[in-house]
């Protein structure tokens, strides 16, 4: 089993607009600082806050599936396709097939929190598909309790959910106090951002804020006394396409 856990401090930072949005990533541009590099098809990972109500204005995507998850308060999404603003609020998501291309904007109101993340699902394929935009409801997502643990599918199960990239799954977790165990699949990675609480996992300690990968593992543990939240995405640990970052880096690489 490998276990990686990588504190804000070590994450890649990011701003829009003077600062009235702020942003930690995960997994971000190389410009942008960080530890992590993109991996499986996971190619990027961002919680944005907004200081103030604050646009991002028109701007493009090309291939890359860009999923948002409303953390707190209220976005608002528009973009070439639709021609309309839609809106989204706390447990909403909203998935971009970027395709062959669109243009979208973003609005934040004051307080709103959310995760921006990018899936690479073969751009070799997407990059010749129609862009397509959906969005979803919290209640449109599976919600069951497992071992005292409330866990909400946003992707696999019975989620309607739709994505090209495959074998993708994303949950949230909340619980009062935890004596969790599950057992995983070793052929994924596991990718977790703690949204509150400090805790245990697989016997490591982890905080608010901090980003767990988890690789090579069969079983995942959650120990804590306390209350806690946390945010996970499995995706496979092999892929059978060269994704875009190992294209590019093996292009630097000669």
């Amino acid at each position: 089993m490998s276990i990686q856990i990588i504190p804000k401090e070590r994450q890649a930072t990011g701003q829009f607009n003077g600062g009235e949005i702020i942003e930690n990533k995960p997994i971000g541009f190389p410009r942008e600082g960080g530890t992590t590099r993109p991996y499986s098809s996971l190619f990027y990972w961002a919680y944005a806050e907004a200081k103030t109500d604050s646009t991002i204005g028109l701007h493009p995507h090309e291939g890359f599936e860009i999923m948002s998850f409303v953390l707190k308060g209220g976005i608002r999404h528009y973009d070439t396709k639709l021609k309309e603003w839609k809106s989204l609020q706390a447990g909403d998501a909203q998935i971009i097939r970027a395709g062959k291309g669109i243009q979208h904007a973003e609005f934040m109101a004051k307080g709103a929190a959310m995760f921006q993340i990018w899936l690479d699902p073969n751009l070799s394929k997407t990059l010749k598909q129609p862009a397509s935009y959906n969005d979803y409801k919290m209640d449109d997502m599976p919600l069951h309790e497992e071992n005292g643990i409330s866990v909400r599918t946003y992707i696999g199960g019975k989620s309607p959910f739709v994505l090209d990239a495959k074998d993708i799954e994303i949950k949230r977790l909340e619980f009062a106090k935890a004596d969790y165990k599950k057992d995983i699949s070793p052929e994924k990675i596991y990718s977790i951002y703690i949204l509150e609480g400090n805790f245990l996992i697989n016997n490591k300690e982890v905080k608010t804020d901090d980003f767990i990968i988890i690789s090579e593992a069969s079983e995942i543990y959650i120990s804590s006394e306390n209350k806690g939240k946390i945010f996970m995405v499995a995706s496979p640990a092999k892929l059978d396409y060269k994704t875009y970052a190992e294209v590019m880096r093996e292009r630097v690489q000669g």
